[in-house]
């Protein structure tokens, strides 16, 4: 039953709240539909740190879809084997993971070592930094060294087959039961993030401004006295 909690009724209670939470923050409080900036307070670290974040996170996520999301067989049948796939999923992997752990950790030790901008941060900001970055080392750790110490192990024929189970509503807890702790730990943590998603700064990820390359010009006139 525990084992049918985590991997059944936790991951649907997690996307309720991440969709439900959406809906109405952006209907009954749409004005903190921002990320708050402190650019004016410290840029440096600030540039380094986010730059690093968003280079290596996009590539990570990426991976990610490709892992969970698409099937072993389909990537054969287009001369993805799995050698190549592992020289993907690891080492390219794991480049970005890391890119995206420094970033992280550059970002959270401005958060909190600076005092001023500490100060702004509320109680949310720095729970997701720490969340972020835990969640981040849980996967850099999982792709380093489970697999490594465990090379058996494929999460193509467990945690994805599970994955996509859910979007078809009928997930099996059972191929959950022999995943590597770091690898649950990680999908946990993940599960957690998307729950907090929707009352944080993190929506800003879907406010891309899709409008701004078309948008008019603005323009400035010098006002003659």
């Amino acid at each position: 039953m525990f084992n049918q909690f985590l991997w059944v009724i936790v991951p649907y209670l997690c996307i309720a709240i991440f969709l439900i939470g959406h809906i109405a923050r952006f209907k009954f409080d749409k004005f903190s539909w921002t990320a708050k900036s402190s650019e004016f307070i410290e840029k440096k670290q600030l540039k380094w740190g986010s730059l690093m974040f968003h280079l290596g996170i996009i590539p990570v996520a990426m991976g990610h879809f490709v892992g969970l999301v698409i099937p072993a067989p389909w990537l054969s049948s287009v001369g993805v084997n799995d050698h190549l796939y592992h020289i993907g999923a690891v080492y390219i992997g794991s480049v970005f993971g890391i890119i995206t752990m420094i970033g992280m950790l550059l970002l959270t030790a401005r958060r909190v070592t600076k005092k001023n901008i500490r100060k702004l941060s509320s109680a949310s900001d720095i729970i997701v930094n720490f969340l972020l970055l835990l969640i981040v080392f849980m996967g850099c750790y999982a792709t380093l060294v489970t697999n490594t110490t465990i090379p058996t192990f494929d999460y193509r024929e467990t945690i994805s087959i599970w994955f996509r189970q859910l979007f078809m509503f009928s997930p099996d807890a059972n191929l959950m039961i022999h995943v590597p702790l770091a690898f649950k730990m990680h999908i946990l943590l993940g599960f957690v993030i998307m729950t907090l998603w929707p009352f944080t700064r993190l929506v800003h990820v879907w406010s891309v401004p899709l409008t701004y390359a078309s948008r008019s010009y603005i323009i400035y006139r010098k006002h003659k006295v």
